[in-house]
């Protein structure tokens, strides 16, 4: 498949001007909806819903972390994420402890359970996408190794809100 949908042309104006948004928000929408469907085939048991795998790759990163954390690095509601973690807390992915810090509150951890879902979901998902970029000719992979870091700074802009203030800042994540 093509970078861009077979009946554009690259686009011969400035970045910023014209269709450019347009088609980035196409190609990664695409890319995001290829990335879930090909997980199912190294994975095919995996019916982890994407919103939690996310909270366990930030809780890959940073746990333990409170719910109205989580809630802000996912850009969620604070009752979206509690109730997220309640689903993987019933399927013993995650749990809820005291916070040493302040025994009012609470923060989550990954269990083993849900660091060993983590570790075959990410190994399964860069699996795939290990040979989708092998497929690509040695221009592509190099134009793709290119774009990663204004990707990122892309992504830490359009976290920014409208108000001109900071966001958080957008790093390339991790491994686990």
């Amino acid at each position: 498949m093509s970078a861009q949908p077979r009946s554009q042309t690259p686009p011969s104006h400035p970045v910023g001007e014209g269709p450019d948004a347009r088609l980035l928000t196409e190609a990664v929408t695409r890319l995001r909806r290829a990335l879930r469907a090909s997980i199912r085939t190294d994975y095919p048991w995996e019916t982890l819903p994407m919103a939690q795998v996310e909270l366990l790759q930030v809780l890959g990163e940073h746990s333990p972390a409170r719910i109205s954390d989580l809630a802000a690095r996912q850009r969620l509601a604070p009752s979206t994420v509690s109730g997220l973690i309640g689903q993987m807390i019933t399927t013993g992915l995650v749990a809820r402890e005291v916070d040493p810090g302040d025994r009012r509150a609470s923060v989550v951890t990954l269990t083993d359970a849900g660091r060993d879902q983590l570790t075959a979901w990410t190994t399964a998902h860069e699996r795939r996408m290990d040979a989708a970029l092998a497929a690509l000719g040695d221009t592509e992979r190099s134009a793709i190794a290119l774009a990663l870091p204004a990707l990122f700074q892309l992504a830490e802009h359009l976290g920014e809100p409208e108000d001109g203030t900071t966001g958080t800042t957008a790093e390339p994540p991790s491994r686990p």
